[in-house]
């Protein structure tokens, strides 16, 4: 769908990390996982750029997580770090068909950014009374709350700087209704589709969303 969203609050998550909060157009549904095209003016100039929600469900509201960079995410991220509660963006989605579908359990490998949707992927999971685990890699972690909240909550949550390997074997099980998710930019999935491999876990049976 297309439509005019208003923003409902803002926060720091982390270093240079924000999470806005939508208010929720009339009949928008998506699942943790999917993501929104987000559409805005800068300096007369518009600018799109893909989000991926990091709420566990969108009935009242939505939620992203931005990293403020302009090297990466050009003047609209920094833009996007100047919003307050009130203004307006244009949003088109939900897309992506790699998302949360209640699965009895998650494994969600995230890089950088992939922590967005791996704490809504997270939340929901645990919400619906499954089983969830993070495994989480960044030199610079955003979302520390969120992922204590879930740890709190009876999911499992490895956070590192460097190297996966040891945390995908510790929580990826192979049984039954388990769904492995990875989101990050494509190093990073080169890595944790490695380290499946390296437990005989199959890659190709994973939910993948690259960043780029």
């Amino acid at each position: 769908m297309d439509a005019t969203v208003s923003v409902r609050s803002t926060a720091d998550v982390g270093p240079n990390t924000i999470v806005i909060e939508f208010d929720s157009p009339d009949g928008f549904e998506a699942q943790p996982g999917q993501f929104v095209k987000l559409t805005g003016e800068v300096n007369d100039e518009s600018y799109s750029r893909f989000y991926t929600l990091s709420s566990p469900d969108v009935t009242d509201t939505f939620e992203v997580t931005i990293g403020i960079d302009e090297s990466e995410g050009g003047e609209f991220s920094v833009h996007l770090g100047t919003l307050e509660a009130g203004d307006e963006l244009e949003m088109s989605g939900p897309f992506g068909s790699d998302y949360y579908e209640g699965e009895s359990r998650v494994v969600v490998l995230a890089g950088g950014p992939g922590v967005g949707p791996a704490i809504g992927i997270g939340d929901r999971a645990l919400a619906d009374g499954n089983e969830a685990a993070i495994v989480y890699q960044d030199d610079a972690p955003a979302h520390e709350e969120r992922l204590a909240e879930l740890e709190a909550r009876g999911a499992t949550v490895y956070v590192v700087s460097d190297g996966i390997e040891d945390a995908v074997e510790a929580t990826v099980s192979g049984e039954s209704g388990e769904q492995v998710f990875i989101y990050g930019f494509a190093s990073f999935i080169e890595t944790a589709e490695a380290a499946l491999e390296a437990i005989g876990a199959d890659p190709s049976d994973a939910k993948v969303e690259n960043f780029g």
